[in-house]
């Protein structure tokens, strides 16, 4: 469904006009702004440091830089941050399945994402619950980039991304709205209770639909027979509810309590009669303890448990209901995870030793998966079942040496992890129709002790520039995901599960230097990663593969068109090179006017491949180049105007094959103050309502993505 012409009119209009006097609230950024942000405390670092005291290439995206972006969810917002390569695809416009984040081209689901501080990649899937933060949610976000997994162990290869949320600060109540193309809309409110100067709560509850747009490309190199009858738009609704409790029950300790519940329902692959839903339920609880002026323990625990009800759908291509949609199979994955944490925090401030860390964690993910393929007559009749049930677990203990040298200007952060990694699987199978006959498949235990280790210089040259330099090790265990879960259709393909994954490592640096000044920054960074056996789905394609097709499909009970450059598989046989560049820029030239931007060029490779993927060619879904430019104008105190520009230049969608054109898109946005309770804002994503492919990982034609086309939003946010 469509803006109308009278309100995108009105929209546009108030794009290039913003009031002059209003005095009561302000928009624009304090005189002070960059100077705070050099001092900001990056939480995701588990030690209380500075952004400019990071060894790693780092960004804090703060409040003013979130209000200022065109894009309303984000990810869409992380995609304009240099070493993000995220498509221009909204994540309620993809499947649930593939809404994660590629970080310096290493992947998706290498990168770990955190909400507060906990774990928000899925626990099945290994991608970002993006569904849980909406923007009216978000305080600002920490990005950490490069190896991460001498603190956090697992999903430590891209680095971590730390969104903060907003915490009680009075007691009073916030509402906000906003509605645009497509039936686009998201209503927010929250409650914040000050119970007492011990405990504070706050209660958020958001609701967010859309009819959505046609994602799959229709222009060229897409097709309009990509396309099939039956598929419309992906329209989804997300629910979140949430309580937050935090108490200091001691004067040296603090703690809160969290419960939260989500839904997430959108159509698979477009078919209306293809419905999936998410539904989810957490818990979790910490506590900060200060023994010493210089001396803290904190101690995490988190729970989530989901059940993911997943279809797929198809259009025939042959028999008596021939163009006809039809479902061909269901899925239903219940899953959970469970975690703790404890770490000891020491300020030393001795000679040679200014801070050390000790911590340990712990977690369990147990997860099934139960696929029916159904009958392509479209009967619904159940053909064949796919069953796997299993558990990986998750133990670390860390240790981490911050010092600053006395002699001359330089820091020295040295860490350590050795985590142990194991996976059971004790039911696999495949059965034919109904679950008749099923064939077992035995699968032995996996076990894999892992050592990261992380060494972090940053040397002062003067106040305002410094030098840096980190190599670390890091890895990744396969999701549950890649070892459980087997799925496909005649039009898109079959993809099996390997339950006999185990755990892919990188090395890596990185050498960078920052420039900052009481009105702005300048980064430049250059990284090395080297993953060795990399997990990957490849498409079994040659004669050589054609055993392994033959076995696969016939303990799939030889699905229709299960065959040769029909099916994909999972394996350990690749090894992968990331080399790239990274910069941004910010400006603020005067109170009026301030310039973003920033350019990344990476080069991603194969090295050795066992399978069918070429080597020393650009990866699938990582363009080499890509860049954004930003322009804000404050015409007063109250009000700003911003206007941005995305490019990305030529990729392949799979490895060497299926080429991505460049292209440009351009946004808008404009954010008023009416008073110090409320606020206006209207965007425009795509202002230019430009029809592009935008870049993809994928190894059909069929799958060619369509950029967002233009939409415009616009809302408001009161305070009472």
């Amino acid at each position: 469904m469509g803006m109308s012409h009278g309100l995108r009119k009105l929209v546009l209009a108030t794009l290039l006009i913003s009031p002059l006097s209003i005095t009561w609230a302000q928009i624009a950024p304090p005189p002070n702004y960059d100077q705070k942000l050099n001092d900001m405390v990056v939480n995701a670092t588990r030690s209380d440091t500075p952004l400019d005291q990071m060894s790693l290439n780092t960004t804090i995206l703060t409040k003013e830089v979130l209000e200022a972006s065109p894009d309303q969810t984000i990810d869409q917002v992380l995609k304009n941050v240099p070493g993000v390569f995220l498509n221009d695809v909204p994540y309620y416009q993809k499947d649930p399945t593939g809404q994660s984040i590629n970080v310096r081209g290493l992947g998706y689901g290498r990168t770990l994402v955190l909400i507060d501080g906990l774990p928000a990649n899925d626990a099945f899937y290994g991608t970002v619950q993006w569904n849980l933060v909406p923007m009216s949610s978000i305080e600002s976000v920490e990005f950490v980039r490069g190896g991460v997994s001498s603190l956090y162990g697992n999903y430590g290869l891209g680095g971590v991304i730390n969104i903060n949320t907003k915490t009680p600060k009075n007691s009073s109540q916030d509402v906000s709205a906003n509605y645009g193309t497509y039936a686009t809309g998201n209503v927010a409110a929250s409650k914040d209770i000050m119970v007492s100067d011990g405990m504070q709560m706050r209660f958020s509850a958001d609701y967010f639909s859309s009819d959505g747009y046609q994602n799959y490309a229709t222009i060229f190199p897409g097709s309009p027979n990509n396309v099939k009858n039956g598929m419309g738009t992906d329209a989804v609704k997300n629910s979140n509810v949430r309580l937050q409790n935090y108490f200091k029950p001691t004067q040296d300790t603090t703690g809160f309590l969290k419960f939260g519940y989500s839904t997430m329902a959108d159509l698979s692959t477009n078919y209306a009669i293809v419905p999936n839903l998410i539904q989810m339920a957490d818990i979790a609880a910490g506590s900060t303890t200060q023994l010493d002026v210089d001396k803290k323990t904190q101690v995490n625990v988190y729970y989530q448990n989901t059940n993911f009800y997943k279809q797929s759908g198809s259009t025939s291509s042959t028999g008596s209901n021939k163009n006809q949609p039809y479902i061909n199979a269901n899925y239903t994955d219940p899953y959970s995870t469970l975690g703790a944490s404890g770490q000891y925090t020491h300020d030393l401030n001795a000679v040679g030793i200014d801070q050390y860390i000790l911590g340990v964690d712990a977690r369990n993910i147990s997860a099934s998966n139960q696929t029916n393929n159904l009958s392509s007559t479209g009967s619904g009749a159940v053909t064949t079942v796919n069953y796997a049930q299993g558990q990986q677990n998750f133990y670390g203990l860390l240790g981490q040496l911050k010092s600053n040298a006395s002699a001359f200007p330089l820091e020295t952060t040295l860490g350590a992890r050795m985590d142990l990694w194991t996976s059971q699987t004790p039911s696999f199978y495949n059965a034919g129709a109904n679950g008749a006959n099923p064939i077992y498949q035995n699968v032995s235990n996996k076990s894999k002790t892992q050592f990261s280790p992380s060494l972090g210089l940053l040397y002062k040259a003067t106040e305002n520039w410094d030098l840096r330099t980190a190599a670390y090790q890091a890895f990744h265990a396969p999701s549950m995901n890649n070892t459980l879960r087997s799925y496909g259709s005649t039009s898109g393909g079959y993809f099996f599960a390997n339950p006999n994954l185990t755990p892919e490592t990188m090395t890596g640096y990185e050498i960078g230097t920052d420039y900052r000044w009481r009105a702005g920054f300048a980064q430049l960074t250059t990284f090395n990663n080297y993953i060795q056996n990399a997990i990957t789905s490849y498409n079994l394609s040659t004669t050589a593969d054609q055993s392994l097709v033959n076995s696969l499909c016939a303990s799939a009970g030889n699905p229709q068109g299960c065959g040769l450059g029909k099916v994909n598989y999972y394996t350990n046989q690749q090894n992968l090179l990331s080399r790239g560049i990274e910069m941004q820029y910010h400006q603020d030239i005067n109170p009026r006017w301030a310039v973003d931007g920033g350019y990344t060029y990476t080069s991603t490779i194969l090295t050795w491949s066992a399978t069918s993927d070429p080597t020393n060619t650009q990866v699938g879904g990582v363009p080499k180049n890509m860049a954004n430019a930003g322009v804000t104008f404050y015409p007063s105190p109250e009000a700003s105007i911003s206007t941005t520009v995305r490019y990305v230049g030529n990729s392949w969608m799979a490895t060497g094959s299926l080429p991505v054109p460049a292209y440009a898109v351009v946004g808008m946005k404009a954010n008023l103050q009416l008073t110090p309770q409320a606020s206006l804002f209207a965007s425009v994503v795509n202002l230019f309502n430009r029809q592009y492919v935008t870049f993809n990982i994928a190894s059909q034609a069929t799958a060619y993505q369509a950029g967002m086309p233009q939409a415009i939003t616009v809302g408001g946010r009161v305070i009472f």
